[in-house]
């Protein structure tokens, strides 16, 4: 006698659809988690346990103490920074921003100094050199040479014309922005840089911060300043052989 055959068992429609879509959920979910980790490891993100964040904390407490004890050295000893004749400075930011203050990052910002290796050219006054000695352990500066501020503006100038980032390749886009101070060309803001001009300002606000190259081996990473062995602070002429390594 054949075996019988055994009943064929209907599963509810609601529950196969209940299914499917957990089915169709759990794909996603893997889809979203393999996309997360890809991302993760393309921005290098870490995470952090609870003491790295203490640690972090305490780094930028000291750093916003060491900066204020910088500044009450200043006012306390009431010293004028003596102003170098050519009056003008190249600054560039050499740290980066994990054990910074929000204070620090918010006097780099003021000068332009937004990224690491961003760099700006100000003029050397009183005021400007009482900010760079309190950024001090983020930034190296000096005083530029005429053939340093031609190949930088030449090679890595760029003007903010309406929000947006332009190559000075065109003579007529200075002139039409930079006409009513007499600057129409790309040599004329050579000059007013290099000689720090009546209309330094203007120029300086029309260009945008430097983006230099991360230089081999000229730079070490040690806070120390440069006078003594390490890498920030005041490089004087000295700046000019870092500019061509990072140019």
């Amino acid at each position: 006698m054949a075996d019988e055959e055994k009943p064929i068992t209907y599963i509810n429609e609601v529950i196969l659809k209940k299914r499917r879509t957990n089915e169709d959920w759990a794909i996603r979910r893997k889809q979203q988690l393999e996309e997360r980790v890809k991302r993760s490891k393309h921005d290098n993100f870490v995470i952090k346990k609870p003491d790295q964040f203490v640690r972090e904390y305490r780094d930028k407490e000291l750093d916003l103490i060491q900066m204020k004890q910088r500044g009450s050295r200043l006012n306390q000893r009431k010293r004028a920074f003596e102003v170098p004749e050519s009056k003008l400075l190249f600054v560039i930011r050499i740290q980066g921003k994990n054990d910074m203050h929000p204070k620090t990052r918010q006097l780099l910002y003021s000068l332009g100094l937004r990224q690491i290796f961003s760099a700006v050219f100000l003029k050397a006054n009183d005021r400007t050199m009482k900010i760079l000695h309190k950024v001090e352990p983020y930034i190296t500066y000096g005083y530029p040479n005429f053939k340093s501020v031609n190949e930088l503006i030449y090679k890595k100038g760029l003007a903010k014309i309406k929000k947006e980032r332009v190559p000075l390749t065109d003579n007529n886009v200075i002139e039409q922005a930079m006409g009513k101070y007499g600057i129409i060309c790309i040599e004329d803001i050579i000059n007013e840089i290099a000689n720090v001009g009546k209309h330094f300002k203007e120029v300086t606000r029309f260009l945008c911060p430097f983006k230099l190259n991360k230089p081999e081996k000229a730079l070490q990473g040690k806070k120390k300043r440069y006078s003594d062995g390490g890498d920030t602070g005041n490089r004087d002429t000295q700046i000019n052989e870092l500019i061509s390594k990072m140019n």
